[in-house]
């Protein structure tokens, strides 16, 4: 892919989506039980997964999912997201929606926020949630790497949106990229070269999703973006001190990389890195009040992990509660990967242990 990217054939990420599609049309994943419909919300496209009406009339809880893939890859289509979707539908007895939001690089930031932020507003009111009999207080908006970025945008601004009668009841994050900010944490330390999601693959995301230039690549990874003495970042330093937001468990024996003077350019090329649109792990203590009940799933060898533990502490010190689901021996994207030929057995861990939690509080 960078072969092809160096070349100028075409966008790297444009061919490594079509690989994943079509060796994704070789599989087939299907449901008598669920069913699956293709739809447009306030012209944003998603999936709806509909189980069979019951009898008694009764209406359904309702999960709006938005796929990960570094806002770049995957797709609300493939077999992998299908089939989580799907099982959702059918453990919960739930109406699920699947947001197909556009991809980089068609779109950039803040383009795929805008996306889920419609399709889901779209799915909020009160008209369409009947046509799907929805029950209105049983909604909840879910995500997965990137998706779980979105996801957290969107729950953040629908919580500020004073013209909405109806809100999510919950918010489950799975290992979820909430910042952009401080990529020498523990876990971005302990996990660099990790496999699935090394740290400069993470960092090469961010680039792509601001459209900024890979020649930054190595002064984001240095945290040259929020040295001491670039001012715009100096309001957000407290949001995001691990010292004091991590457990002793995931500090282990890493230190701080703190630059005392680094690169305000880097922010005035790309002031998203400081918008809590892109970054929520930096929304004000006002905004995290108002999150609905929180569930965030974090894996030990995953460079986001200490992302996802940040936001619970940062929600559990505004009075949300939050329920932090660890594993320790699992890895970043896990969870999709149940099917043939990727059914890893912590795919089905920790598919069993969300859904368990969603069907106990939604």
């Amino acid at each position: 892919c960078h072969l092809i990217h160096y070349l100028r054939l075409s966008h790297h990420l444009i061919v490594l989506n079509y690989l994943i599609c079509t060796f994704d049309k070789l599989k087939s994943v299907s449901s008598e039980d669920i069913n699956i419909t293709d739809a447009v919300f306030d012209g944003v496209e998603v999936r709806v997964f509909e189980p069979p009406a019951k009898q008694d009339g009764r209406l359904k809880r309702s999960v709006v999912y938005i796929h990960g893939g570094g806002w770049a890859l995957a797709s609300a289509r493939t077999s992998l997201y299908n089939n989580l979707c799907r099982i959702m539908a059918e453990s919960l007895n739930a109406v699920v929606v699947s947001v197909e939001y556009r991809l980089v690089p068609e779109v950039c930031f803040p383009e795929q926020f805008h996306d889920a932020l419609r399709a889901t507003k779209h799915f909020l009111q009160p008209d369409v949630l009947a046509e799907y009999s929805v029950d209105p207080s049983r909604i909840a908006i879910s995500g997965d790497s990137a998706g779980g970025n979105l996801a957290a945008a969107v729950c953040q601004q629908l919580s500020k949106d004073e013209h909405l009668t109806i809100r999510p009841k919950l918010q489950a994050l799975i290992y979820p990229v909430l910042q952009a900010f401080d990529f020498n944490t523990p876990s971005y330390q302990q996990n660099m070269n990790m496999p699935v999601l090394p740290r400069y693959v993470m960092i090469n995301y961010w680039i792509d999703y601001f459209n900024g230039n890979y020649d930054l690549a190595h002064s984001l990874l240095i945290n040259n973006h929020t040295a001491l003495d670039v001012g715009q970042a100096l309001s957000f330093r407290g949001r995001l001190n691990w010292t004091s937001l991590l457990p002793s468990s995931f500090k282990k024996n890493y230190k701080p990389v703190v630059q005392t003077t680094g690169k305000a350019e880097i922010v005035q090329q790309i002031p998203a890195l400081l918008d809590v649109r892109a970054v929520p792990l930096l929304a004000e203590n006002e905004t995290l009040q108002l999150q609905p009940k929180t569930y965030i799933l974090t894996c030990e060898n995953d460079v986001l992990r200490d992302d996802g533990v940040m936001y619970a502490k940062r929600l559990e010190n505004a009075g949300v509660e939050v329920t932090l689901d660890h594993f320790d021996d699992c890895f970043h994207g896990c969870m999709i990967f149940t099917i043939w030929p990727t059914d890893f057995s912590a795919g089905v861990q920790t598919r069993n242990s969300y859904i368990k939690w969603l069907d106990e509080n939604l």
